[in-house]
């Protein structure tokens, strides 16, 4: 960014954009949403097997690189993915910022919260842009529903229930290794607890949790919580990688309930559809598709430019949530799964 301070860029010019890894996820929902949209340009994507990274860049029309730390020293880069596993991302983060780089980190954005107050400490001070990548809030169907309880239309709001679940993963997948920051709670529990605070505020406390442990993996493999504000609504959360699939939300106020039937992971092709009862009432809106990915890449490039105002939000956002994970973690009753019986 040469010439302005990296907080202060302006300018019409897409943030040129470098990646860290070559994860799932950066090729199935990001990159391609960065590819074909205008304000992000996706440069270089730097991998730690040229055989490969070298076809991954392909794919997005961008170079390769063979280490994380070239990419960084790179002055043609604006601001870096990072979509590296959850123990890693504090490490990356913390290196992005101190090369001046802008910094869009997958959730969680950190395995503890004093990795969160560290990255947050170093943005701030360098004046860059710091965002967690929650997809989801920035899709148009939470926008809608905080319209309809701000209408009242469901009256006060008293009870959030979000789940969600994927099913068991494979042997070697990384959500199952403590080492690079494993395990449901930061990875499909941090969707529901964000949530959580989306609607309910940021004065949550936690009134109690369980995780389930595998202690053959080290990790939480499930886990419960149920969450309170000041006001007396509550929260109640659920998630884990040993279910079926289940993508929930449902909004409980005094006269009525909204229920979000997609809210966390929607294709880019889908309509999700909302429903609002009331006594003797329903009614079903089936929301336009959108690429809620796309909207993120939008989201990040404003941050780059500023305001000030708007990167120092998202630092409240990553910290808030750190802190509520964290206090889901400390205050949870530990099970572990039924020994099966011997099948002789």
């Amino acid at each position: 960014m040469s010439g302005t301070p990296p907080g202060e860029r302006t300018g019409g010019a897409p943030v040129a954009l470098g990646v860290l890894g070559c994860a799932d996820i950066a090729a199935r929902r990001m990159l391609p949403a960065m590819a074909a949209g205008s304000r992000v340009r996706v440069t270089a994507i730097a991998g730690r097997d040229p055989a490969r990274t070298a076809p991954f860049a392909a794919r997005f029309g961008c170079e390769a690189v063979d280490d994380y730390a070239r990419l960084l020293a790179r002055p043609d880069i604006d601001a870096v993915y990072i979509p590296l596993p959850t123990g890693l991302h504090a490490r990356w983060t913390l290196r992005a910022l101190e090369a001046g780089k802008h910094v869009l980190v997958e959730k969680s954005a950190t395995a503890t919260l004093a990795e969160a107050h560290e990255v947050v400490g170093l943005a701030r001070e360098r004046g860059l842009a710091l965002m967690e990548n929650f997809a989801f809030v920035h899709h148009g169907q939470h926008a809608a529903a905080r319209r309809r309880l701000d209408g009242d239309e469901i009256g006060e709001l008293r009870v959030l229930q979000a789940s969600f679940g994927i099913p068991p993963r494979p042997p070697a997948d990384i959500r199952y290794r403590p080492d690079l920051g494993g395990g449901a709670l930061l990875d499909v529990g941090a969707y529901p607890v964000r949530a959580a605070l989306m609607y309910l505020g940021d004065d949550l406390e936690v009134v109690g949790s369980t995780l389930r442990l595998d202690p053959e993996r080290g990790v939480d493999v499930a886990g419960s919580a149920l969450l309170a504000s000041p006001r007396g609504a509550t929260a109640e959360l659920s998630f884990g990688f040993e279910h079926s699939y289940r993508s929930h939300c449902s909004l409980w106020g005094g006269t009525g309930r909204l229920v979000l039937e997609q809210p966390f992971s929607p294709p880019a092709t889908a309509r999700p559809v909302t429903r609002l009862a009331r006594q003797d009432h329903l009614q079903h809106f089936v929301l336009g598709a959108e690429d809620q990915f796309a909207r993120v890449a939008d989201h990040f490039a404003h941050l780059t430019r500023g305001p000030a105002a708007a990167r120092e939000e998202e630092y409240t956002q990553i910290l808030r949530q750190a802190a509520l994970l964290s206090a889901v973690r400390a205050a949870a009753r530990t099970t572990r799964p039924a020994r099966r019986p011997d099948a002789s």
